[in-house]
């Protein structure tokens, strides 16, 4: 089997790499990314890079050629950017895999998607892939992502689009490591008052669904699954429990909400007229990570 596997070189590519080059079923990956940094670099007689932009559909359409299986985690994902950086990022370079595949027969694509196209601003438990979407996205990200999805459903390729929630684990640049970074500035406060609790993902088990998704019977497939570890946790009792453990004084101070949502929107105000750059907090964060953390997903069916 020969696999495509796109963003390899970001969090969850890596991990999936690593997990790829053991399965004997496996002859051939093409990992592909924009960069490759060295600790990310996996050297296996299995593993071929070939680096590129996605957005090239030429370069895209070469990647494809003789390819069982693409498996897409390429994606611009983050609470802050432009409308049209992320469209390129996550439809149109949705569209060059699907029209490659196309050509080059392709039978399978798995693509990692998000949970963030649930949010419509409220406390949810037991969310189901079947339950309906909000009538307008919280930001860009979620909305392009959701165009991805539609996408793919309508190609008639075989598919299987997963949603993991809040990803951790060894390699994440994105979660801790940004709480981390604001703890360390003095700037990490507990909002609202600390008991909101949220289903978080370790990023093994996004890779094992992955790993099923690839050897999955036909009737799993053209489906789309919500992934979590099962277990929610109460949100700032694990961020506690992460600082303590690196070594970092526990978050006791509180703010509320409405005072977050006046400093967020400063901040953005101030980085949309100066910088350009992400705020330290942004009122996407702060609605969809912070505040309304009461995010539970039901079990998806085993096939």
């Amino acid at each position: 089997m020969n696999i495509l596997l796109t963003g390899s070189t970001g969090f969850l590519g890596f991990r999936t790499l690593e997990r790829l080059v053991q399965l004997p079923q496996v002859n051939l990956i093409i990992a592909t990314g924009r960069f490759l940094r060295a600790s990310r670099k996996i050297m296996d007689a299995k593993v071929n890079y070939v680096l590129g932009n996605l957005e090239d559909s030429s370069f895209v359409n070469s990647l494809l050629k003789n390819i069982d299986v693409v498996i897409n985690t390429a994606s611009l994902s983050s609470p802050w950017g432009t409308k049209d950086a992320f469209y390129t990022s996550n439809v149109v370079t949705q569209k060059n895999i699907i029209n490659a595949a196309k050509k080059n027969g392709v039978g399978k694509i798995i693509y990692i998607s998000t949970p963030s196209i649930y949010y419509n601003g409220n406390e949810r438990l037991l969310v189901k892939e079947s339950d309906p979407l909000p009538k307008s996205f919280v930001n860009n990200y979620s909305k392009t992502k959701r165009e991805a999805e539609i996408l793919l459903q309508q190609s008639n390729i075989d598919y299987i689009t997963i949603r993991p929630r809040a990803i951790i684990g060894r390699g994440d640049t994105v979660i801790m490591p940004r709480l981390i970074n604001a703890h360390s500035k003095g700037k990490l406060k507990i909002i609202g008052n600390g008991n909101n609790f949220v289903d978080l993902t370790s990023v093994e088990n996004v890779v094992e669904s992955i790993v099923l998704s690839i050897f999955a019977p036909k009737k799993a497939f053209n489906q789309t699954y919500n992934i979590t570890d099962g277990k929610p946790v109460v949100l700032w009792e694990t961020i506690n429990k992460v600082l303590k453990g690196i070594g970092k004084k526990q978050i006791t101070e509180k703010v509320s909400f409405n005072t977050a949502c006046i400093v967020a929107s400063v901040l953005e105000i101030a980085s949309k007229l100066y910088s350009k750059k992400e705020p330290t907090l942004t009122n996407t964060v702060l609605e969809y990570c912070l505040n309304h953390s009461l995010w539970t997903f039901q079990k998806p069916k085993i096939y």
